[in-house]
């Protein structure tokens, strides 16, 4: 089954199904690039790790019981007092460190191994305070220092994006790209829900066919090939909420197409 929406499905940001779609969207822009960039350039999937306590994990404590390995008998009673308790321990979560894991991809000069263009897809942690958005943007930075071209999607309403000057739109999703050679200005595609997803040229160096990027035909077919319409509850709302106005918007269209 096809995704009903014309563009990015909303449902697909959901926190449980986004690293899967992450994952899958990094893979097939890969795979997709790869035979146009070929013999030039190469593209190498990457990926960027750093210890996390922003989210809480659970540490389980088990029931404890203990149990003695002599027998019990008469002989060993005494008339030793046993105090008892009159404060019960109360369990507590307890947030520990994590090492995350974000891919990115990277397109490479054949024979060099010089980075060209580094193509991000923007997470959930990239766009909330804390250790996630430091480390992602202590990246962004370091590239923009460089003649690298950026490509950074964000197909996430979750969270902050990142920052531009010289404008106050405000969209649901964005696509920023930002040519080496065109520093400090980058183009930036800003689109909403009702949009398809802009199709974009890829990046490199001067004077190379850029291959055209069409990330709603990619995401629509990891939609189709990896079943997500098999998980997908279209009879609730999406995670994060719409607003009131793109709510009804998407209420209609799933009403057309027998959803709801």
């Amino acid at each position: 089954m096809s995704s009903p929406f014309p563009g990015m499905n909303p449902y697909l940001e959901h926190p449980d199904l986004w690293p899967g779609v992450h994952h899958y969207l990094i893979s097939e822009i890969a795979r997709f690039l790869s035979p146009q960039l070929r013999p030039k350039y190469r593209v190498a999937v990457e990926v960027r790790m750093y210890e996390s306590s922003d989210e809480l994990v659970l540490v389980g404590i088990p029931d404890v019981m203990v149990k003695s390995r002599n027998k019990v008998t008469d002989s060993n009673l005494t008339n030793v007092a046993v105090a008892t308790p009159t404060i019960e321990p109360i369990r507590v979560q307890i947030p520990m460190p994590l090492t995350i894991k974000e891919g990115y991809l990277e397109v490479r000069e054949v024979g060099t191994e010089a980075v060209v263009t580094t193509i991000e897809i923007l997470s959930r942690a990239n766009k909330r305070s804390g250790k996630g958005r430091e480390t992602y943007e202590e990246k962004r930075n370091h590239i923009l220092e460089t003649r690298t071209n950026l490509v950074e999607i964000d197909i996430l309403r979750t969270g902050k994006p990142m920052e531009f000057f010289g404008n106050n739109l405000e969209s649901h999703y964005r696509i920023l790209v930002c040519r080496g050679n065109c520093r400090p200005y980058g183009d930036l595609y800003a689109f909403n829900l009702q949009d398809r997803i802009p199709v974009f040229a890829l990046p490199l160096r001067g004077g190379d066919v850029e291959p055209a990027l069409d990330l709603q035909a990619l995401l629509n077919a990891i939609y189709e090939v990896y079943g997500y319409d098999l998980v997908v509850d279209y009879s609730q709302n999406p995670i994060p909420r719409l607003s009131e106005e793109d709510g009804a918007w998407a209420d209609s269209l799933l009403r057309d197409r027998g959803l709801r």
